[in-house]
Protein backbone atom coordinates (compact mmCIF):
# COMPACT_ATOMS: atom_id res chain seq x y z
CA UNK A 1 0.00 0.00 0.00
CA UNK A 2 1.49 3.34 -1.06
CA UNK A 3 0.47 5.34 2.03
CA UNK A 4 2.50 8.39 1.09
CA UNK A 5 0.80 8.67 -2.27
CA UNK A 6 -2.62 8.31 -0.61
CA UNK A 7 -1.65 11.04 1.87
CA UNK A 8 -0.58 13.30 -1.00
CA UNK A 9 -3.90 12.88 -2.78
CA UNK A 10 -5.81 13.62 0.43
CA UNK A 11 -3.66 16.69 0.95
CA UNK A 12 -4.56 17.89 -2.54
CA UNK A 13 -8.22 17.30 -1.72
CA UNK A 14 -8.03 19.53 1.36
CA UNK A 15 -6.36 22.25 -0.68
CA UNK A 16 -9.14 22.09 -3.27
CA UNK A 17 -11.84 22.05 -0.61
CA UNK A 18 -10.26 25.08 1.01
CA UNK A 19 -10.49 26.85 -2.35
CA UNK A 20 -14.12 25.76 -2.79
CA UNK A 21 -15.02 27.27 0.61
CA UNK A 22 -13.90 30.71 -0.54
CA UNK A 23 -16.90 31.02 -2.87
CA UNK A 24 -19.57 30.80 -0.11
CA UNK A 25 -17.29 33.05 1.98
CA UNK A 26 -17.59 35.73 -0.72
CA UNK A 27 -21.37 35.21 -0.71
CA UNK A 28 -21.34 35.84 3.03
CA UNK A 29 -19.36 39.04 2.55
CA UNK A 30 -21.86 40.22 -0.07
CA UNK A 31 -24.79 39.69 2.30
CA UNK A 32 -22.81 41.03 5.32
CA UNK A 33 -23.26 37.80 7.29
CA UNK A 34 -21.16 37.07 10.37
CA UNK A 35 -21.16 33.34 9.55
CA UNK A 36 -18.81 34.03 6.64
CA UNK A 37 -15.80 34.11 8.98
CA UNK A 38 -16.28 30.45 9.82
CA UNK A 39 -16.09 29.52 6.14
CA UNK A 40 -12.82 31.44 5.83
CA UNK A 41 -11.45 29.83 8.98
CA UNK A 42 -12.14 26.29 7.75
CA UNK A 43 -10.85 27.19 4.27
CA UNK A 44 -7.55 28.36 5.74
CA UNK A 45 -7.29 25.32 8.04
CA UNK A 46 -8.06 22.87 5.22
CA UNK A 47 -5.55 24.48 2.85
CA UNK A 48 -2.84 24.58 5.54
CA UNK A 49 -3.30 20.97 6.64
CA UNK A 50 -3.44 19.89 3.00
CA UNK A 51 -0.15 21.64 2.28
CA UNK A 52 1.51 19.93 5.26
CA UNK A 53 0.21 16.54 4.09
CA UNK A 54 1.85 17.08 0.71
CA UNK A 55 5.30 17.79 2.12
CA UNK A 56 6.24 14.11 2.38
CA UNK A 57 6.81 12.92 -1.18
CA UNK A 58 5.95 9.33 -2.15
CA UNK A 59 8.79 7.07 -3.28
CA UNK A 60 6.60 5.78 -6.09
CA UNK A 61 3.77 7.50 -7.94
CA UNK A 62 2.35 4.18 -9.13
CA UNK A 63 -1.35 4.09 -8.25
CA UNK A 64 -2.75 0.56 -8.30
CA UNK A 65 -6.51 -0.08 -8.66
CA UNK A 66 -6.77 -0.99 -4.98
CA UNK A 67 -5.17 2.28 -3.95
CA UNK A 68 -7.42 4.15 -6.38
CA UNK A 69 -10.45 2.76 -4.55
CA UNK A 70 -8.97 3.64 -1.14
CA UNK A 71 -8.12 7.20 -2.23
CA UNK A 72 -11.66 7.65 -3.56
CA UNK A 73 -13.40 6.36 -0.43
CA UNK A 74 -11.18 8.36 1.95
CA UNK A 75 -11.57 11.45 -0.24
CA UNK A 76 -15.36 11.43 0.08
CA UNK A 77 -15.25 10.72 3.82
CA UNK A 78 -12.69 13.46 4.49
CA UNK A 79 -14.54 15.85 2.20
CA UNK A 80 -17.77 15.31 4.17
CA UNK A 81 -16.11 15.70 7.57
CA UNK A 82 -14.26 18.87 6.55
CA UNK A 83 -17.26 20.36 4.76
CA UNK A 84 -19.39 19.83 7.86
CA UNK A 85 -17.18 22.00 10.06
CA UNK A 86 -18.56 25.42 8.94
CA UNK A 87 -22.09 24.28 9.79
CA UNK A 88 -20.96 22.90 13.15
CA UNK A 89 -18.67 25.63 14.49
CA UNK A 90 -20.99 28.42 13.34
CA UNK A 91 -23.89 26.85 15.21
CA UNK A 92 -26.04 26.66 12.07
CA UNK A 93 -26.19 22.89 12.68
CA UNK A 94 -25.04 22.53 16.30
CA UNK A 95 -25.03 18.72 16.36
CA UNK A 96 -21.89 17.21 14.79
CA UNK A 97 -23.62 14.09 13.47
CA UNK A 98 -26.33 16.21 11.88
CA UNK A 99 -23.70 18.47 10.30
CA UNK A 100 -21.88 15.49 8.79
CA UNK A 101 -25.19 14.00 7.65
CA UNK A 102 -26.19 17.22 5.88
CA UNK A 103 -22.78 17.62 4.26
CA UNK A 104 -22.47 13.99 3.17
CA UNK A 105 -25.98 14.29 1.76
CA UNK A 106 -24.83 17.34 -0.16
CA UNK A 107 -21.59 15.96 -1.60
CA UNK A 108 -23.18 12.63 -2.51
CA UNK A 109 -26.02 14.57 -4.19
CA UNK A 110 -28.58 12.79 -2.02
CA UNK A 111 -30.54 15.76 -0.74
CA UNK A 112 -31.80 14.06 2.43
CA UNK A 113 -31.95 16.68 5.17
CA UNK A 114 -32.18 17.05 8.93
CA UNK A 115 -33.05 20.76 8.70
CA UNK A 116 -36.48 21.96 9.78
CA UNK A 117 -36.04 25.71 9.21
CA UNK A 118 -34.19 26.16 5.92
CA UNK A 119 -35.08 29.84 5.50
CA UNK A 120 -33.57 30.54 8.92
CA UNK A 121 -30.05 29.69 7.74
CA UNK A 122 -27.55 32.30 6.58
CA UNK A 123 -27.37 32.64 2.81
CA UNK A 124 -23.65 31.82 2.74
CA UNK A 125 -24.38 28.53 4.51
CA UNK A 126 -27.29 27.79 2.17
CA UNK A 127 -24.98 28.51 -0.75
CA UNK A 128 -22.30 26.13 0.62
CA UNK A 129 -24.99 23.51 1.22
CA UNK A 130 -26.12 23.71 -2.44
CA UNK A 131 -22.58 24.12 -3.78
CA UNK A 132 -21.68 20.72 -2.29
CA UNK A 133 -24.16 19.24 -4.78
CA UNK A 134 -22.37 20.81 -7.71
CA UNK A 135 -18.95 19.72 -6.45
CA UNK A 136 -20.07 16.15 -5.85
CA UNK A 137 -22.18 15.80 -8.98
CA UNK A 138 -19.43 15.18 -11.51
CA UNK A 139 -16.94 14.09 -8.87
CA UNK A 140 -14.27 16.01 -7.00
CA UNK A 141 -11.48 13.66 -8.11
CA UNK A 142 -12.51 14.10 -11.74
CA UNK A 143 -12.21 17.85 -11.13
CA UNK A 144 -8.80 17.44 -9.49
CA UNK A 145 -7.51 15.46 -12.47
CA UNK A 146 -7.84 18.60 -14.59
CA UNK A 147 -5.23 20.38 -12.47
CA UNK A 148 -2.99 17.64 -11.05
CA UNK A 149 0.05 16.41 -12.91
CA UNK A 150 -0.94 13.58 -15.25
CA UNK A 151 0.03 10.01 -14.37
CA UNK A 152 -0.39 6.74 -16.21
CA UNK A 153 -2.70 5.44 -13.49
CA UNK A 154 -5.18 8.31 -13.20
CA UNK A 155 -7.88 6.21 -14.92
CA UNK A 156 -8.03 4.14 -11.70
CA UNK A 157 -9.36 7.24 -9.90
CA UNK A 158 -11.93 8.02 -12.58
CA UNK A 159 -13.17 4.42 -12.60
CA UNK A 160 -13.49 4.39 -8.81
CA UNK A 161 -15.47 7.64 -8.66
CA UNK A 162 -17.55 7.67 -11.86
CA UNK A 163 -20.93 5.92 -11.80
CA UNK A 164 -21.88 3.05 -14.09
CA UNK A 165 -20.90 -0.53 -14.94
CA UNK A 166 -18.03 0.72 -17.12
CA UNK A 167 -16.21 4.00 -17.64
CA UNK A 168 -15.02 5.14 -21.07
CA UNK A 169 -12.72 7.99 -21.94
CA UNK A 170 -14.18 10.52 -24.39
CA UNK A 171 -10.68 11.14 -25.74
CA UNK A 172 -7.40 9.21 -25.27
CA UNK A 173 -6.12 11.37 -22.39
CA UNK A 174 -7.93 11.11 -19.05
CA UNK A 175 -7.05 14.69 -18.13
CA UNK A 176 -8.62 15.98 -21.35
CA UNK A 177 -11.69 13.81 -20.75
CA UNK A 178 -12.07 15.32 -17.27
CA UNK A 179 -11.76 18.83 -18.73
CA UNK A 180 -14.40 18.13 -21.41
CA UNK A 181 -16.80 16.66 -18.84
CA UNK A 182 -16.49 19.66 -16.54
CA UNK A 183 -16.75 22.11 -19.44
CA UNK A 184 -20.08 20.55 -20.48
CA UNK A 185 -21.20 20.30 -16.85
CA UNK A 186 -20.41 23.96 -16.20
CA UNK A 187 -21.97 25.09 -19.47
CA UNK A 188 -25.32 23.38 -18.86
CA UNK A 189 -25.32 24.70 -15.27
CA UNK A 190 -24.87 28.27 -16.48
CA UNK A 191 -27.69 27.82 -19.02
CA UNK A 192 -29.92 26.58 -16.20
CA UNK A 193 -29.06 29.55 -13.96
CA UNK A 194 -29.75 32.09 -16.71
CA UNK A 195 -32.98 30.37 -17.77
CA UNK A 196 -34.38 30.30 -14.23
CA UNK A 197 -33.41 33.92 -13.62
CA UNK A 198 -35.06 35.06 -16.86
CA UNK A 199 -38.16 33.04 -15.87
CA UNK A 200 -38.54 35.18 -12.75
CA UNK A 201 -36.68 33.20 -10.07
CA UNK A 202 -34.50 35.29 -7.70
CA UNK A 203 -30.83 35.10 -8.73
CA UNK A 204 -29.66 33.51 -5.48
CA UNK A 205 -32.36 30.85 -5.78
CA UNK A 206 -31.51 30.33 -9.46
CA UNK A 207 -27.88 29.55 -8.61
CA UNK A 208 -28.66 27.23 -5.71
CA UNK A 209 -31.45 25.37 -7.51
CA UNK A 210 -29.24 24.98 -10.59
CA UNK A 211 -26.45 23.55 -8.43
CA UNK A 212 -28.96 21.01 -7.11
CA UNK A 213 -30.25 20.25 -10.61
CA UNK A 214 -26.74 19.85 -12.02
CA UNK A 215 -25.63 17.49 -9.28
CA UNK A 216 -29.09 15.86 -9.22
CA UNK A 217 -29.01 16.64 -5.52
CA UNK A 218 -32.17 18.25 -4.22
CA UNK A 219 -31.24 20.82 -1.58
CA UNK A 220 -33.52 23.80 -1.99
CA UNK A 221 -33.48 27.19 -0.29
CA UNK A 222 -37.13 27.10 0.70
CA UNK A 223 -38.93 24.73 3.06
CA UNK A 224 -41.43 23.78 0.34
CA UNK A 225 -38.59 22.78 -2.03
CA UNK A 226 -39.81 23.99 -5.47
CA UNK A 227 -43.56 24.20 -4.85
CA UNK A 228 -43.71 28.00 -4.61
CA UNK A 229 -41.87 28.68 -7.86
CA UNK A 230 -43.81 29.48 -11.04
CA UNK A 231 -44.97 26.80 -13.48
CA UNK A 232 -42.37 27.99 -16.01
CA UNK A 233 -39.57 27.64 -13.47
CA UNK A 234 -40.77 24.12 -12.61
CA UNK A 235 -40.71 23.18 -16.31
CA UNK A 236 -37.14 24.51 -16.66
CA UNK A 237 -36.04 22.56 -13.58
CA UNK A 238 -37.66 19.41 -14.98
CA UNK A 239 -35.79 19.76 -18.28
CA UNK A 240 -32.53 20.47 -16.44
CA UNK A 241 -32.65 17.42 -14.22
CA UNK A 242 -33.61 15.17 -17.14
CA UNK A 243 -30.58 16.48 -19.04
CA UNK A 244 -28.24 15.94 -16.12
CA UNK A 245 -29.62 12.40 -15.71
CA UNK A 246 -28.43 11.53 -19.25
CA UNK A 247 -25.04 10.05 -20.02
CA UNK A 248 -22.77 13.01 -20.77
CA UNK A 249 -21.39 11.09 -23.72
CA UNK A 250 -24.40 12.20 -25.78
CA UNK A 251 -23.50 15.87 -25.29
CA UNK A 252 -19.97 15.14 -26.46
CA UNK A 253 -21.40 13.42 -29.55
CA UNK A 254 -23.59 16.47 -30.21
CA UNK A 255 -20.64 18.85 -29.83
CA UNK A 256 -18.57 16.60 -32.09
CA UNK A 257 -21.45 16.56 -34.62
CA UNK A 258 -21.61 12.75 -34.52
CA UNK A 259 -25.39 12.76 -34.77
CA UNK A 260 -25.66 9.24 -36.23
CA UNK A 261 -24.00 7.82 -33.13
CA UNK A 262 -26.80 9.28 -30.97
CA UNK A 263 -29.14 6.57 -32.26
CA UNK A 264 -26.76 3.94 -30.82
CA UNK A 265 -27.14 5.29 -27.27
CA UNK A 266 -29.54 2.57 -26.09
CA UNK A 267 -29.36 3.54 -22.45
CA UNK A 268 -30.46 7.14 -23.06
CA UNK A 269 -33.29 5.95 -25.32
CA UNK A 270 -34.57 3.52 -22.68
CA UNK A 271 -34.06 6.14 -19.97
CA UNK A 272 -36.41 8.47 -21.82
CA UNK A 273 -38.88 5.66 -22.57
CA UNK A 274 -39.04 4.63 -18.89
CA UNK A 275 -39.43 8.28 -17.91
CA UNK A 276 -42.31 8.74 -20.39
CA UNK A 277 -44.11 5.59 -19.26
CA UNK A 278 -43.77 6.51 -15.59
CA UNK A 279 -45.10 10.02 -16.24
CA UNK A 280 -48.09 8.59 -18.13
CA UNK A 281 -48.99 6.14 -15.35
CA UNK A 282 -48.62 8.72 -12.58
CA UNK A 283 -50.53 11.36 -14.53
CA UNK A 284 -53.46 9.01 -15.13
CA UNK A 285 -53.56 8.23 -11.43
CA UNK A 286 -53.49 11.81 -10.14
CA UNK A 287 -55.63 13.41 -12.84
CA UNK A 288 -58.55 13.74 -10.41
CA UNK A 289 -56.36 15.52 -7.86
CA UNK A 290 -55.26 18.40 -10.12
CA UNK A 291 -57.12 21.28 -11.73
CA UNK A 292 -56.19 20.48 -15.35
CA UNK A 293 -54.48 17.94 -17.58
CA UNK A 294 -51.63 20.38 -18.12
CA UNK A 295 -51.00 20.66 -14.40
CA UNK A 296 -51.18 16.87 -14.09
CA UNK A 297 -48.56 16.38 -16.80
CA UNK A 298 -46.29 19.09 -15.35
CA UNK A 299 -46.58 17.74 -11.80
CA UNK A 300 -46.07 14.11 -12.88
CA UNK A 301 -43.10 14.96 -15.10
CA UNK A 302 -41.44 17.00 -12.36
CA UNK A 303 -41.81 14.34 -9.66
CA UNK A 304 -40.88 11.40 -11.89
CA UNK A 305 -37.84 13.23 -13.27
CA UNK A 306 -36.80 14.30 -9.77
CA UNK A 307 -36.99 10.79 -8.30
CA UNK A 308 -35.71 8.84 -11.32
CA UNK A 309 -32.66 11.08 -11.66
CA UNK A 310 -32.32 10.90 -7.86
CA UNK A 311 -32.54 14.70 -7.58
CA UNK A 312 -35.17 14.87 -4.86
CA UNK A 313 -36.87 18.21 -5.51
CA UNK A 314 -40.63 18.28 -4.97
CA UNK A 315 -43.58 20.45 -5.94
CA UNK A 316 -46.23 18.32 -4.21
CA UNK A 317 -46.36 15.80 -1.38
CA UNK A 318 -46.51 12.54 -3.36
CA UNK A 319 -47.01 10.80 -0.02
CA UNK A 320 -50.69 11.59 -0.55
CA UNK A 321 -50.96 9.96 -3.99
CA UNK A 322 -52.77 6.66 -4.47
CA UNK A 323 -51.01 3.32 -4.12
CA UNK A 324 -50.15 2.76 -7.80
CA UNK A 325 -48.65 6.24 -8.24
CA UNK A 326 -46.54 5.83 -5.09
CA UNK A 327 -45.50 2.34 -6.21
CA UNK A 328 -44.20 3.82 -9.47
CA UNK A 329 -42.18 6.36 -7.48
CA UNK A 330 -40.61 3.60 -5.38
CA UNK A 331 -39.86 1.53 -8.49
CA UNK A 332 -38.02 4.32 -10.28
CA UNK A 333 -35.98 4.92 -7.11
CA UNK A 334 -34.24 1.65 -7.88
CA UNK A 335 -33.92 2.23 -11.61
CA UNK A 336 -32.04 5.50 -11.37
CA UNK A 337 -30.47 7.60 -14.09
CA UNK A 338 -27.92 6.79 -16.81
CA UNK A 339 -24.35 5.70 -16.25
CA UNK A 340 -21.97 8.57 -16.89
CA UNK A 341 -24.49 11.08 -15.53
CA UNK A 342 -24.65 12.89 -12.20
CA UNK A 343 -27.65 10.75 -11.15
CA UNK A 344 -27.66 7.87 -8.69
CA UNK A 345 -29.54 4.59 -8.40
CA UNK A 346 -28.64 1.22 -9.88
CA UNK A 347 -28.55 2.81 -13.37
CA UNK A 348 -30.55 2.08 -16.52
CA UNK A 349 -27.56 0.42 -18.21
CA UNK A 350 -27.29 -2.22 -15.48
CA UNK A 351 -30.98 -3.04 -15.74
CA UNK A 352 -30.51 -3.39 -19.49
CA UNK A 353 -27.68 -5.85 -18.89
CA UNK A 354 -29.79 -7.84 -16.43
CA UNK A 355 -32.72 -8.14 -18.85
CA UNK A 356 -30.41 -9.01 -21.74
CA UNK A 357 -28.88 -11.76 -19.62
CA UNK A 358 -32.34 -13.15 -18.93
CA UNK A 359 -33.07 -13.08 -22.66
CA UNK A 360 -29.77 -14.86 -23.36
CA UNK A 361 -30.50 -17.57 -20.80
CA UNK A 362 -33.95 -18.19 -22.28
CA UNK A 363 -32.35 -18.40 -25.70
CA UNK A 364 -29.86 -21.00 -24.43
CA UNK A 365 -32.69 -23.18 -23.16
CA UNK A 366 -34.40 -23.16 -26.54
CA UNK A 367 -31.17 -23.22 -28.59
CA UNK A 368 -28.51 -24.93 -26.43
CA UNK A 369 -25.75 -24.70 -29.04
CA UNK A 370 -26.24 -21.03 -29.85
CA UNK A 371 -23.61 -18.47 -28.86
CA UNK A 372 -25.19 -15.11 -28.09
CA UNK A 373 -23.23 -12.00 -27.30
CA UNK A 374 -24.74 -9.25 -25.18
CA UNK A 375 -24.48 -5.85 -26.83
CA UNK A 376 -24.94 -2.38 -25.43
CA UNK A 377 -24.90 0.68 -27.65
CA UNK A 378 -23.99 -1.63 -30.52
CA UNK A 379 -20.82 -2.87 -28.81
CA UNK A 380 -20.22 -6.34 -27.37
CA UNK A 381 -20.17 -6.24 -23.57
CA UNK A 382 -17.22 -8.23 -22.18
CA UNK A 383 -17.85 -10.87 -19.54
CA UNK A 384 -15.92 -8.92 -16.88
CA UNK A 385 -18.38 -6.04 -17.17
CA UNK A 386 -21.34 -8.44 -16.96
CA UNK A 387 -19.82 -10.18 -13.95
CA UNK A 388 -19.18 -6.80 -12.32
CA UNK A 389 -22.81 -5.77 -12.84
CA UNK A 390 -24.03 -9.03 -11.28
CA UNK A 391 -21.71 -8.77 -8.29
CA UNK A 392 -22.77 -5.14 -7.81
CA UNK A 393 -26.41 -6.22 -7.51
CA UNK A 394 -25.53 -8.83 -4.88
CA UNK A 395 -23.42 -6.35 -2.91
CA UNK A 396 -26.19 -3.77 -3.23
CA UNK A 397 -28.73 -6.26 -1.82
CA UNK A 398 -26.44 -7.15 1.10
CA UNK A 399 -25.79 -3.51 2.06
CA UNK A 400 -29.47 -2.61 1.63
CA UNK A 401 -30.71 -5.50 3.79
CA UNK A 402 -28.10 -4.88 6.51
CA UNK A 403 -28.95 -1.17 6.65
CA UNK A 404 -32.68 -1.93 6.61
CA UNK A 405 -32.39 -4.32 9.57
CA UNK A 406 -30.42 -1.75 11.61
CA UNK A 407 -32.96 1.01 10.90
CA UNK A 408 -35.73 -1.43 11.89
CA UNK A 409 -34.40 -1.17 15.46
CA UNK A 410 -36.14 2.22 15.66
CA UNK A 411 -39.49 0.43 15.31
CA UNK A 412 -40.89 2.89 12.77
CA UNK A 413 -43.49 1.94 10.17
CA UNK A 414 -42.31 -0.31 7.34
CA UNK A 415 -42.83 2.26 4.57
CA UNK A 416 -40.69 4.88 6.33
CA UNK A 417 -37.97 2.37 7.20
CA UNK A 418 -37.76 0.82 3.73
CA UNK A 419 -37.85 4.04 1.75
CA UNK A 420 -35.42 5.85 4.09
CA UNK A 421 -32.77 3.28 3.17
CA UNK A 422 -33.78 3.35 -0.49
CA UNK A 423 -33.61 7.15 -0.52
CA UNK A 424 -30.10 7.27 0.95
CA UNK A 425 -28.37 4.35 -0.76
CA UNK A 426 -29.79 5.48 -4.12
CA UNK A 427 -28.88 9.13 -3.35
CA UNK A 428 -32.46 10.32 -3.85
CA UNK A 429 -33.35 12.35 -0.75
CA UNK A 430 -37.04 12.05 0.02
CA UNK A 431 -38.81 8.74 0.44
CA UNK A 432 -42.30 7.97 1.72
CA UNK A 433 -43.90 8.11 5.15
CA UNK A 434 -41.99 10.20 7.71
CA UNK A 435 -39.19 10.85 5.18
CA UNK A 436 -41.51 12.07 2.43
CA UNK A 437 -41.21 15.46 0.69
CA UNK A 438 -42.64 17.28 3.70
CA UNK A 439 -40.75 15.18 6.26
CA UNK A 440 -37.06 14.63 6.95
CA UNK A 441 -34.41 12.65 8.78
CA UNK A 442 -34.02 14.84 11.87
CA UNK A 443 -35.85 12.49 14.24
CA UNK A 444 -33.71 9.42 13.55
CA UNK A 445 -31.19 8.24 16.15
CA UNK A 446 -27.45 8.93 15.91
CA UNK A 447 -26.82 5.30 14.97
CA UNK A 448 -29.35 5.45 12.13
CA UNK A 449 -27.90 8.72 10.84
CA UNK A 450 -24.40 7.20 10.61
CA UNK A 451 -25.87 4.21 8.78
CA UNK A 452 -27.46 6.66 6.35
CA UNK A 453 -24.15 8.53 5.99
CA UNK A 454 -22.47 5.24 5.11
CA UNK A 455 -25.24 4.39 2.65
CA UNK A 456 -25.04 7.78 0.96
CA UNK A 457 -21.28 7.63 0.43
CA UNK A 458 -21.33 3.94 -0.52
CA UNK A 459 -24.22 4.52 -2.91
CA UNK A 460 -22.52 7.49 -4.58
CA UNK A 461 -19.31 5.50 -5.09
CA UNK A 462 -21.25 2.36 -6.10
CA UNK A 463 -20.27 0.37 -3.02
CA UNK A 464 -16.91 -1.21 -3.77
CA UNK A 465 -14.53 1.70 -2.98
CA UNK A 466 -16.13 1.81 0.48
CA UNK A 467 -16.45 -1.95 0.97
CA UNK A 468 -12.79 -2.49 0.06
CA UNK A 469 -11.82 -0.39 3.08
CA UNK A 470 -13.34 -3.05 5.38
CA UNK A 471 -11.37 -5.92 3.85
CA UNK A 472 -8.38 -6.84 6.12
CA UNK A 473 -6.30 -7.82 3.09
CA UNK A 474 -6.52 -4.26 1.78
CA UNK A 475 -4.26 -2.91 4.49
CA UNK A 476 -1.71 -5.72 4.57
CA UNK A 477 1.74 -4.92 3.31
CA UNK A 478 2.97 -7.12 0.46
Amino acid sequence: MNYRLILQFLGSLLQFEGAFLLLPFLVGLYYHESQAKYLLLIAAAAASIGTLMRIIKPKSKKLHPKEGFIVTALTWLLMSLTGAMPFFISGEIPNFTDAVFETASGFTTTGASILTDIEGMAKCMLFWRSFTHWIGGMGVLVFMLIFLKSTADEMNLMKAESPGPSVDKLVPRVRTTAFILYAMYTGITIVSIVSLYLAGMPFFDSVCISFGSAGTGGFGVRSDSCASYSALCQVIITISIIMFGCNFKIYYLIISKKFKDLLKCEEVIWYLIIFGLAVAVVCLNIVNEVSSIGEGVRTSAFQVASIMTTTGYATVDFNNWNTLARAVMVLIMFIGACAGSTGGGIKVSRWMLYFKQIKREISKYTHPRSVTKIRLDGNVVDEDTIRGANVFLMAYACVFITSFMIICLENRDLVTTFTSVAATINNIGPGLGDVGPTGGFSTFSILSKWVFIFDMIAGRLELFPVLIMFAPSTWKKK
